[in-house]
């Protein structure tokens, strides 16, 4: 790829990959945690209004991602609650900046992290578990080194998912954090820019990169589960 572009035009085409990686990776961390969190306080027990938190919490997975951006904007905007603190705590809005992509991504990719190690939780068998507690260890020790490896299969495949689906992340993006040149722009905003403005060249060289990427993810989700 190199080959097709000069010096200035690589910049400009390393620029949305480098921080399409960066968001993915920020994004992904804390998707991992927080889905890996809520998955095993619904997978074990039986909390009260549970069907209906489990909906609002996949609801970005059926979402148009207009509305996801939309929501954001209310929320996150100038205007909205958490908006106005975050102001008020950094002194600067959060809206059109990579950290707005970046809560775009985790909101987007939640749902994938939360349902394959929901899954992974549940499909453990609970006399593993029982057996370490009558052994005397912690409820702690126990999550760690007994239900953490067993569900590690499922723990990966939907860290991998989370992190493809943060990396392709675009509407919601769009609207929330723009598409700001070095700022906030990805890979997916950057390839509508490029179409938009008629540029084929850097629009096909960025969808083959998140191609091959995205590829080579599914591959490693693919062998892992074989």
């Amino acid at each position: 790829m190199a080959l097709l572009l000069n010096n200035s035009s690589i910049h400009e085409f390393m620029s949305p990959i480098w921080l399409s990686l960066k968001i993915g990776l920020t994004s992904g961390i804390i998707v991992i945690f927080l889905g890996t969190l809520f998955a095993q306080l619904f997978a074990r027990k039986e909390i009260k209004g549970k069907a209906l938190l489990e909906t609002i919490l996949m609801l970005p997975l059926v979402l148009p991602p207009s509305v996801v951006g939309f929501l954001l904007i209310i929320i996150f905007g100038v205007n909205g609650f958490m908006g106005k603190l975050v102001e008020w705590v950094f002194h600067q809005p959060i809206i059109f900046t990579w950290w707005a992509a970046v809560i775009a991504a985790v909101v987007v990719a939640f749902p994938l992290m939360y349902q394959s190690a929901k899954a992974g939780f549940q499909s453990i068998d609970t006399d593993i578990e029982e057996a370490a507690r009558v052994d005397g260890a912690g409820e702690w020790r126990i999550f760690l080194s007994i239900t953490i490896p067993l569900a590690a299969r499922a723990l990966v495949s939907g860290s991998i998912l989370s992190f493809a689906r943060a990396l392709g992340e675009f509407g919601a993006t769009l609207m929330f954090a723009g598409n700001i040149p070095g700022k906030t722009q990805t890979i997916p905003t950057a390839i509508y820019l490029a179409i938009d403005s008629g540029d084929m060249k850097m629009a096909w060289l960025w969808v083959i990169s998140i191609m091959l990427i995205s590829f080579l993810m599914l591959l490693f989700v693919r062998v892992k589960a074989d």
